[in-house]
């Protein structure tokens, strides 16, 4: 299939790339660079750098690539942001997605395949309801989640409007080679950069809040299957298991053999106390599993592998 990745040269959408390539697709990513790099395309793939917002030069990509699946994970990501600047915020996650959707109507794309957030979604959810499903009710906490709720609602509508397919992938805290701990959004990432550079991370709040972590290759693996699967379903991908923050510096903390300590900081607006997302309707419609446990996933994303050869970047591999 000829499919469209937004955002392809970022940490999860470059490793959906990739899977989408070895299964034999053709992939065009588009990406302004933002937030991802250069160094995480695949050569195979062709690459158009272009911020969303800009419909015309989209309009003439989709004409060119004529694409029968858009994966869509370009984004603003970043709670902190989106609660300084939420114009900024929505003009990215709303309108760029408009004009994505707008290019699948006019040029008859067949499904689209959207990466949405889960615990920005839910909001603060109380800890009998964890891990929560997706018929929890939807309570954002900030420009961010609002936003990207609001897409997955233009998808719900367009479905019916335009007869057009989706499926929207609710995603956990996403970890793993490639994310950038000077960009995209990760503790993981940021704290094994600071680590490895032997300085102490900074933990805002007092680190017991906690977040439901989900490996990157799992991610990809379940945007294989719902190329085919889960027809206009929204569908969390999570591992239903909560791990503190504290809990996260001390793992990575003793598989480095860091010993500083980390400092502390208020907590930031915007961000909720605890996260975690059922994945039995993932099971269902898309016959998808979460197969790495956080210890071993830790340990691939410390791996200084490189997949290609032209890379320093100690953070970038090929997960199998």
């Amino acid at each position: 299939m000829n499919i469209i990745i937004t955002g392809g040269a970022g940490f999860i959408g470059s490793h959906v790339v990739d899977r989408y390539l070895k299964a034999g697709h053709s992939v065009a990513v588009i990406d302004n660079l933002s937030t991802g790099s250069v160094k995480n395309l695949n050569p195979r793939a062709k690459f158009y750098k272009l911020d969303l917002k800009n419909h015309s030069q989209l309009d003439k990509i989709f004409k060119r690539e004529k694409p029968e699946i858009v994966n869509h994970h370009a984004a603003q990501a970043e709670v902190r942001r989106s609660v300084d600047d939420p114009i900024f915020d929505a003009q990215t996650n709303i309108i760029g997605g408009l004009n994505i959707l707008h290019c699948c109507v006019k040029y008859k794309v067949k499904k689209i395949i959207y990466a949405n957030t889960g615990g920005a979604l839910y909001g603060a959810a109380p800890s009998a309801k964890l891990p929560v499903r997706e018929d929890y009710p939807i309570k954002p906490e900030s420009p961010y989640g609002m936003s990207k709720y609001t897409f997955e609602n233009y998808l719900e509508l367009y479905s019916k409007l335009f007869v057009l397919k989706y499926t929207s992938l609710r995603y956990a805290n996403i970890y793993g080679p490639r994310q950038n701990p000077q960009g995209e959004a990760g503790v993981v990432a940021i704290f094994i950069g600071l680590m490895l550079a032997n300085q102490s991370p900074k933990i805002f709040g007092d680190g017991r809040q906690t977040r439901d972590y989900l490996f990157v290759a799992d991610v990809a693996q379940a945007n294989v299957l719902a190329l085919t699967r889960a027809r206009n379903q929204k569908i969390n991908l999570g591992t239903a298991q909560q791990t503190s923050v504290n809990q996260i510096y001390k793992m990575i903390a003793a598989e480095i053999g860091f010993t500083g300590k980390p400092i502390y900081s208020p907590a930031i607006k915007g961000e909720i106390r605890r996260a975690s997302q059922n994945w039995d309707l993932a099971k269902k419609k898309l016959g998808w599993s979460p197969k790495v446990d956080l210890a071993t996933g830790i340990k691939k994303t410390l791996k200084k592998k490189h997949s290609r050869p032209d890379l320093d970047n100690p953070f970038f591999a090929l997960v199998n």
